[in-house]
């Protein structure tokens, strides 16, 4: 990341200061939440003391932080944080000091709302897992459908007459079936996020009573089954379209440009870049080395269900490195809470072991037992796991691996430098290589190097005709594939010889910093 950007980003993460749970942060959100709930808030420091009271009243702030001097002071600190800026007009006041309170007026930054609106959303976030938007799936594949149609109509328009009323017609349905489109795919990938996170969150869980098991494992078996169900159905299809789509990206791009130019540093609406039909193609659609997020689903319940049977068999069997205690502790509270107070410690000594003291250890090299200090405020004895999660005393495992192992460190570490060699030797023959690949014979290391690169630069490319490339940041080797129809080029080596057809294969080499 360069400088100026790494800079921006501390200015953007300031953005967040005024959350921290610090001193004040309630009269900091209830400042915020003032500012974006209208449109434009233009407001002096007397507006926002005047606002502020009734939040008093209510005891969302603390009291006192709606007097006027000490909302000057909040205000000025949320603009050091970049939350507020400066806005100025004519004020009418009957004496100076209303006027310097009234003069000088503030309004919220755009990124500030974002925030604050990303912080209302998740305080309103019920803790429950949320719904698969899966009846999204089917809309979002008759939207690509017709927006192919979409576009060859406002395509075909445009080039009879740009400025006719039937090619502005084309262009705005275009633009709303795009639209339409991208908000319906960002709607479902955030259910699809977020009820996964719910669902990791829960499988890490290791004690469950049995009602919780019954339920997740329905949720499992059958809401999670009809989504992947659902999601595996339109993928084909959708995907299909999209690959359809990806020769007229440019062209789509093109009829979306507004008319109206806003400036180059406007923020555009989602489809009107081709990243972003990258973006959505690369969700539905696997590339070498880059699978879907479709393939990350189908992976995800497979790895849900994994875990949610390892919980069910932890809990019915009392097996695990944690079993769970959670029938034996309800008993024992019940117990508890009908016995009487001698009762109650006669069970809680069997329950837990504390009897009478006895000293079980061979006696101490040095008895530093202090006879004014309660055995409660002593030093305390480890326990193993195995005693306290099953109390079994008995050894169990195999013997620790030696932490420090000097002769192993060092045979590592020359492994490390002969691979590094290695690879090095292999980058400088390709290096040197690289202007007369067709009469050279490499060899299987440098080979293999070849093809690494290759396969990168390949997976960059969307179709055959399409140019790729792909660099070693640490050799500081860049290898890139021009098409060309009907040159062949062949590289020889020890192994055997590889063939590429209708492409020409460039290698060359940067200086890198600390390269040999």
């Amino acid at each position: 990341m360069e400088p100026a950007q790494e800079t921006d980003a501390e200015h953007r993460l300031q953005l967040y200061a005024y959350l921290q749970p610090r001193e004040h942060h309630r009269t900091y959100l209830a400042i915020m939440r003032l500012f974006t709930s209208t449109l434009l808030a233009d407001l002096s420091a007397g507006e926002v003391s005047s606002a502020l009271a009734a939040a008093e009243r209510d005891g969302r702030i603390d009291i006192g932080e709606s007097h006027i001097d000490v909302v000057i002071p909040r205000l000025r600190q949320l603009v050091d944080w970049g939350n507020l800026v400066h806005g100025r007009r004519e004020t009418i006041a009957a004496s100076i000091a209303e006027f310097q309170q009234g003069s000088m007026r503030y309004q919220v930054s755009k990124l500030a709302v974002r925030v604050q609106r990303d912080v209302d959303e998740l305080l309103r976030v019920p803790e429950g897992a949320r719904e698969v938007s899966r009846e999204l799936l089917p809309a979002i594949e008759r939207g690509l459908v017709n927006l192919g149609e979409t576009l060859a109509t406002a395509s075909a328009r445009t080039q009879q007459d740009p400025g006719s009323l039937s090619a502005r017609r084309a262009r705005i349905l275009l633009a709303e079936r795009v639209t339409t489109l991208f908000l319906q795919h960002a709607e479902l990938a955030a259910t699809v996020r977020d009820f996964y996170a719910y669902l990791g969150q829960i499988l890490t869980r290791h004690h469950l009573a049995p009602e919780e098991i019954s339920g997740f494992r329905n949720l499992l078996v059958e809401y999670i089954q009809v989504v992947v169900e659902d999601v595996l159905r339109h993928t084909p299809t959708i995907a299909a379209t999209l690959s359809t789509l990806a020769g007229a990206r440019r062209e789509l791009v093109e009829l979306l440009r507004p008319a109206e130019q806003l400036g180059t540093a406007v923020e555009r609406t989602r489809g009107r870049r081709e990243a972003d039909w990258q973006e959505l193609t690369d969700w539905f659609a696997d590339r070498p080395g880059n699978p879907s997020q479709v393939t990350a689903l189908r992976e995800a319940t497979t790895r849900a269900i994994g875990a949610l049977l390892a919980t069910v068999r932890r809990a019915t069997t009392g097996g695990g490195l944690l079993p769970s205690r959670r029938a034996e502790l309800i008993q024992l509270a019940g117990w508890f809470n009908a016995a009487t107070p001698d009762e109650a410690h006669a069970i809680y000594a069997a329950a837990f072991g504390l009897h009478s003291a006895r000293n079980l250890f061979p006696s101490p090299e040095h008895d530093g037992d202090d006879e004014h200090t309660p055995w409660r405020d002593g030093p305390a004895i480890d326990i193993a796991v195995s005693v306290r999660g099953r109390g079994d005393r008995g050894a169990r495992g195999r013997t620790s691996r030696i932490m420090d192992d000097p002769i192993t460190e060092q045979g590592l570490l020359a492994q490390a430098r002969a691979a590094d060699e290695r690879r090095e030797a292999a980058s400088a023959e390709l290096a040197a290589a690289s202007g007369n690949l067709d009469n050279v014979t490499l060899s299987g290391a440098a080979l293999g190097a070849l093809c690494e690169l290759l396969t990168l630069a390949m997976a960059q490319r969307e179709g055959a005709a399409d140019p790729g490339a792909a660099t070693d940041q640490v050799r500081g080797l860049t290898l890139t594939l021009t098409p060309a129809t009907g040159t062949t080029t062949q590289i020889r080596s020890s192994a055997g010889t590889l063939t590429l057809r209708d492409t020409v294969l460039g290698i060359e080499r940067a200086q890198v910093r600390g390269a040999r």
